[in-house]
């Protein structure tokens, strides 16, 4: 029996949560998986996996045996790091993750361009506008747009990014620009999931103060760039953020109201986990796309 192979396989089963996910992702029969675990366990001396066909869950010993285990092959993946020269040059696989409309807009010319710098090093972009959780899901580092939760990640601040609400110039003609978000309640909307929802939220000019618009919309939809086509086509204000939209701004062909009454820009990190010593592929990587994405960033600001 190998042991570390029957280590991996019983990490991976509860990750994935079952069997028969962890044999697909393994490439391996069912009955192989299955066999190995319960040799694993036999040679343990003790149940590891409660089995059945609706769910798996971890006995008191093999909770305790996955904790050392995750620890022991955390330890592994670093004495092969170290012995593949990952510390001493810019070498290996570096898998990062982004929002989707953000990663293609500006991680991707980022990674094409690290790519050309340094040859040594593949990436793998996972466009996701699910936030991926870093350790499980074995991300090194990661775009996060707004507030950060607390963590035992580490962050760099690149930069902000404003939402705005904003309507085609022929749609603004025949209803008005509104005056204050109120108005908003009686105009046709546009909303999507992500910083729009059936509430926007403001802030108050005089006071500072936050408030909320309830919108009923006349289009929902699943996409920043959805909702954004649907405005330039007349359809409704939409609110988005900043860099959903940037040329459709500077070209005219949106026009951005209620300026005054927008809330304060949130922050964008790139993120990675707290341990140990950085891989040089990701110190190379943070130091190239922090200073990429913070040029990237400032010149979406409306004062540039």
């Amino acid at each position: 029996m190998d042991r570390l192979e029957a280590m991996s396989i019983v990490l991976l089963t509860v990750e994935r949560g079952s069997l028969t996910a962890a044999a697909k992702e393994l490439n391996m029969p069912l009955p192989t998986v299955s066999r190995k675990v319960s040799e694993l366990e036999a040679y343990l001396g003790t149940k590891l996996l409660q089995r059945s066909t609706r769910k798996l869950a971890l006995t008191d010993a093999g909770r305790s045996y996955v904790d050392g285990a995750k620890r022991i092959m955390e330890e592994i993946d670093e004495v092969e790091r170290t012995a593949s020269g990952e510390y001493t040059t810019p070498r290996g696989e570096l898998v990062l993750t982004a929002p989707v409309l953000f990663g293609q807009k500006y991680i991707l010319p980022i990674v094409t361009e690290f790519l050309a710098t340094y040859p040594d090093i593949n990436v793998r972009l996972l466009l996701s506008d699910r936030n991926l959780h870093l350790l499980d899901e074995n991300v090194d580092m990661a775009v996060r747009l707004g507030a950060l939760p607390d963590s035992s990640m580490i962050a760099t601040r690149v930069g902000s990014m404003a939402t705005l609400v904003c309507a085609s110039p022929d749609l603004i003609a025949a209803h008005g620009a509104p005056k204050h978000p109120k108005e908003l309640e009686s105009l046709p909307c546009v909303i999507f999931a992500g910083p729009a929802t059936t509430t926007w939220a403001f802030r108050d000019p005089a006071t500072k103060r936050g408030f909320t618009v309830p919108i009923a919309p006349r289009l929902s939809v699943t996409s920043a760039d959805a909702a954004v086509q649907a405005a330039v086509r007349q359809t409704g204000f939409t609110r988005v953020y900043r860099y959903h939209c940037p040329e459709l701004l500077k070209a005219g062909k949106l026009v951005q109201v209620l300026q005054k009454y927008d809330v304060e820009p949130i922050p964008v990190h790139l993120i990675h986990a707290a341990h140990g010593q950085l891989p040089l592929k990701m110190r190379v990587f943070l130091d190239f796309a922090a200073k990429e994405l913070r040029a990237a960033l400032a010149k979406l600001s409306p004062s540039t």
